[in-house]
């Protein structure tokens, strides 16, 4: 009897999960929409799954910030605020840039950085948003495991939804796709040569740089959005 209770639960997780992978594929992607509504019963019947299981792959995906809980109004797609973006921007600031001090002090950081690297330039080259999105943030990635610092990285995990969230967000609003390779290339440059104090300024500048530029971007919607409210009511 108690094994088929294990069972029952390690199944139920399993689709949980599942769910989630499905969603999140679908919000990381485009797909679904910054501001979308999800409803249990819509997507209970486009998975073919329990609407208790939806809730928890959107519960799990709440705990990643993909998702938010509205009172009364169910469930929706984050979007990110300026508020947010700051947050995350800085967030990210100091932990990639120990991260980037780090990584340039291990003797095995150039045929991962290159590749990275790499990879990203043939994502810019392919104009594809979500390419270039799964590149950087691999980038990123790498020189977090080159660091050696395994709570660093698991403090990395906890908000990497939310980071790919924050950088399809930043290099949708770049003039060209292929800034996205000049925007590191002093960090890359310095990592490879081993300058841990280079690689951590060129981290913190590339993170503010970009930081306050979708800041801005945010701000202006915000504005207009509050403008276009406020003249409803008028």
């Amino acid at each position: 009897m108690a094994a088929k209770i294990i069972s029952g639960l390690v199944e139920k997780r399993s689709l949980d999960r599942a769910a989630a992978d499905v969603i999140r594929q679908a919000i990381t992607s485009g797909a679904l929409t910054p501001g979308k509504r999800l409803t249990e019963t819509e997507l209970s019947t486009e998975l073919n799954l329990s609407r208790s299981t939806i809730r928890a792959a959107l519960q799990r995906l709440m705990s990643e910030g993909l998702v938010k809980q509205k009172p009364y109004l169910g469930w929706e797609v984050a979007s990110l605020s300026s508020n947010d973006a700051w947050e995350l921007y800085t967030l990210r600031s100091s932990l990639e840039s120990l991260a980037a001090q780090l990584a340039a002090a291990n003797p095995n950081r150039r045929q991962p950085i290159e590749a990275a690297f790499e990879d990203l330039k043939a994502a810019a080259k392919s104009r594809n948003q979500k390419r270039i999105t799964d590149s950087d943030l691999a980038l990123h990635k790498a020189i977090v495991v080159l660091s050696g610092h395994k709570r660093l990285a698991d403090h990395y995990g906890l908000v990497e939804q939310q980071v790919r969230m924050y950088m399809a967000s930043s290099n949708a609003i770049l003039e060209r796709p292929e800034m996205v390779i000049s925007n590191h290339q002093k960090m890359i440059s310095a990592l490879l040569r081993g300058d841990a104090a280079a690689s951590e300024r060129y981290a913190r500048e590339h993170n503010k740089t970009s930081g306050q530029l979708l800041i801005r971007h945010i701000q202006e919607k915000e504005t207009k959005q509050t403008n276009k409210a406020t003249s409803r009511k008028l």
